[in-house]
């Protein structure tokens, strides 16, 4: 069984799957990777199913190596990706052997990127997860010397693949619908929420991010005396003095802070990779219209594995070209001259 070595770690790196659903009633909250759609990108690329776990790095990657030969894949922010000091590029699979060295990185665009294997980790899980859950004390963060078992990659030759992927780490516009407090702003508020240009504030993590903006705070009259309830990844709440926070993957599970929507799956991984200070801006959808965008995990991944293609290689890149047989049969040219046993004639 394969083993992966952590040389150096950054900060809050961990190990993440897609959560655990079903715990909220228990004051846990499915949390998981921040930015779903990379893990499933990552199982489409390595052929693996949508509940395999992978390394989250917040920014900042490390150092890393294994004892046998296995497939990998980077999903999600632009990291700074090099295997012996070759650069590796995203969205890719590549066969990491024994004792190369794997750089990942700071992230050059976006917030979250993923390491994945062909195999996925096997550690134990913990509550049907091996999602590292930090506010709720399951797991820690990964640090150096540390080692974790890696599945047997089940094809370690087979060809490399790429995924062309859209773009998710720029902002712009972010669709919410409406959520259990949506009607206690006016509809001057509203309007005012939906055309302000907003940027991501340094402040955030894996519960949410701050937003800032120019101008006034937004208000809800009467906000401060809701009842506690059910609150999930992807609700925009607004505190006290107005500020809008976008919770993520392990936000708490209730809160008593008004809600002015909630932003859809869909586009909640955009609002994850953003960076400080790249600009988000809202736009509603009723909820017939967000309905309409829903997609089960498995239709995804199937999504995605229908668009993975092999990947081609530029002869350029390649630091051992010389090393292949690029064309069979060449001679020295002079086959002509020699008689049946390859004497000179």
């Amino acid at each position: 069984m394969p083993v992966l070595t952590i040389h150096k770690s950054g900060p809050g790196v961990t190990l993440q799957d897609l959560g655990r659903p079903g715990w909220t009633a228990q004051g846990l909250s499915r949390g998981g990777a921040a930015d779903r759609l990379a893990v499933l990108e990552a199982a489409a690329l390595l052929d693996q199913d949508a509940g395999f776990a992978v390394i989250e790095f917040m920014g900042l990657g490390g150092v890393f190596s294994t004892d046998q030969p296995v497939r990998m894949a980077l999903t999600g922010a632009l990291m700074q990706v090099s295997v012996d000091g070759v650069p590796v590029p995203p969205n890719t699979t590549h066969l990491l052997t024994p004792r190369a060295t794997l750089t990942v990185g700071g992230a050059k665009r976006g917030v979250f990127g993923y390491l994945a294997f062909a195999g996925g980790f096997t550690t134990d899980p913990v509550m049907r997860s091996r999602a590292t859950h930090l506010s709720a004390g399951l797991g820690r963060a990964l640090s150096a010397g540390d080692t974790l078992p890696l599945g047997d990659d089940p094809a370690p030759d087979w060809p490399a693949q790429r995924l062309n992927v859209a773009d998710r780490c720029s902002g712009g516009i972010i669709r919410m619908m409406p959520g259990p407090q949506t009607d206690l702003f006016d509809e001057a508020t509203l309007a005012a929420f939906l055309a302000t240009p907003f940027r991501r504030d340094p402040r955030g993590n894996r519960q949410g991010v701050r937003l800032d903006h120019d101008g006034a705070p937004f208000a809800a009259p009467g906000g401060l005396g809701i009842t506690s309830d059910l609150i999930v990844p992807g609700d925009v709440q607004l505190t006290g003095d107005g500020v809008p926070f976008v919770l993520l993957a392990e936000c708490q599970t209730i809160g008593g802070y008004p809600r002015i929507g909630t932003v859809i799956p869909a586009d909640l991984p955009r609002v994850a990779q953003a960076a400080p200070g790249t600009a988000l801006q809202f736009t509603l959808l009723d909820t017939a219209a967000a309905d309409a965008t829903a997609q089960a995990d498995a239709d995804v991944l199937r999504a995605l594995r229908q668009a993975r293609q092999p990947l081609i290689r530029d002869p350029h890149d390649i630091a051992d070209l010389l090393g292949y047989q690029l064309v069979s049969g060449v001679t020295a040219g002079d086959d002509l001259e020699r008689d049946e046993y390859g004497n000179q004639g």
